[in-house]
């Protein structure tokens, strides 16, 4: 194993997403590669591995490529068992869940809502026409004015949620714990991120006398981050055709991969089939021949560009769409 854990993480600076495993990797104190992507399409380091999917982050483990957060946090917490920062306790993960779920999708399509109109990166024609192709709706500034009331109203919704129930008691992490664990990182995401926007939030109606809880939250947060960012190992930065060369003669991570014989969709191993997401992205799709599927997952063998050599391709089920190829129905 290499001194990163064969662990390379594919992502840009400012994605929200991305920092939600950066931050886990951080307090987990796992030593990991990086190799830093633009923020628009085309991804060519992400291409030669053959993946298509096109969000950010992606992960790999050996010749085992993960998509989606959820996917990716999980996975960890699964491969690197010992110090892990998921609970325990069935009521406890089922807390952790649903914030996970809350957040992901419901807060933060409203939280993207509000990027206020000033800012910068919506000069580029470039940016605007890449985050419609992937959202499906317009990032023209005029748009984005006409949405952010209704927008901001949700969200205040969401502030006091955390505000009036599981910050009420005065807590300083969501399962009563001493330090932050994986359900702070589901929570906080989403708020830590407008919070630090600039013209994001009105302070009249999201000020620190509004919610001085969640606020007081996020900034026990980010000392908690810095705290761990500071002690664990400074990740490796590695350059595109370094990392996809990596990648392509490491060995696969999870080798064996069953289909459930009892999964509705009917798949068969070693079928050829196509995954792709149904909330964001949906216009890029992976193939293959289906190596795994559970309850959870996906799994499909395809070859990297480079290197010629297979890799695995990890998507979770929520959210995706799975098809087998030339079939006209689809299936989740």
């Amino acid at each position: 194993m290499t001194s990163h854990n064969d662990i390379v993480l594919f992502h840009y600076t400012f994605s929200p997403f991305a920092k939600r495993v950066v931050w886990y990797l951080a307090f987990r104190g796992i030593d990991y590669a990086q190799c830093l992507q633009p923020p628009t399409l085309p991804r060519e380091d992400v291409n030669a591995l053959g993946v298509k999917y096109r969000r950010i982050p992606v992960l790999s483990i050996g010749r085992d490529i993960y998509c989606d957060t959820r996917l990716i946090l999980d996975k960890l917490e699964e491969r690197l068992p010992s110090g892990k920062l998921g609970a325990s306790q069935p009521e406890q993960k089922a807390i952790e869940k649903l914030l996970e779920k809350w957040t992901v999708d419901g807060v933060f399509p409203r939280a993207a809502q509000l990027i206020p109109p000033a800012m910068p990166l919506l000069n580029d024609p470039k940016f605007v026409q890449d985050r419609k192709d992937m959202t499906g709706r317009s990032w023209a500034k005029p748009a984005i004015a006409e949405g952010r009331p209704e927008a901001l109203a949700h969200m205040r919704e969401f502030f006091q949620l955390l505000e009036s129930t599981i910050l009420a008691d005065g807590r300083d992490w969501v399962l009563n714990t001493e330090k932050p664990t994986l359900a702070d990182i589901h929570a906080v995401w989403p708020f830590h991120w407008l919070s630090a926007m600039k013209g994001a939030l009105p302070p009249t109606t999201f000020g620190r006398d509004n919610f001085p809880k969640v606020y007081a939250y996020i900034d026990r947060f980010s000392k908690a981050v810095k705290e761990a960012e500071q002690s664990a190992p400074k990740c490796t930065t590695l350059k595109g055709a370094e990392a996809v060369k990596h990648i392509s003669q490491a060995e696969f991570a999870e080798s064996d991969g069953t289909v459930d014989e009892k999964d509705p969709l009917g798949l068969k191993k070693g079928q050829d089939v196509e995954s792709w997401p149904i909330d964001s992205g949906f216009n890029h799709r992976d193939r293959g021949q289906l190596f795994a599927l559970t309850q959870q997952e996906v799994v499909l063998t395809t070859q990297a560009k480079v290197g010629h050599r297979d890799v695995h391709i990890h998507h979770p089920r929520t959210n995706f769409r799975i098809r087998a190829i030339g079939d006209s129905g689809s299936r989740l």
